[in-house]
């Protein structure tokens, strides 16, 4: 997920993305860890997104305090 599209969304749009990539992070170890992941370059793409979401949700609520 670009920055350009997370700066788009809504704070409790950014929420809920948030909350799916860390549920898919979750399932995506589980599966690593289990030996039948099928692209295990995408656990560090989810965890990028993640960061990006934080980092843009953290910039908002400084701007706003």
């Amino acid at each position: 997920m670009k920055t350009t599209e997370i700066r788009n969304l809504s704070l409790d749009e950014i929420d809920l993305k948030e909350k799916d990539f860390k549920k898919e992070m979750f399932n995506l170890r589980f599966q690593a860890a289990r030996g039948d992941i099928q692209n295990p370059k995408r656990i560090g793409a989810v965890r990028k997104d993640v960061a990006r979401l934080l980092t843009i949700k953290n910039e908002r609520k400084r701007k706003n305090a």
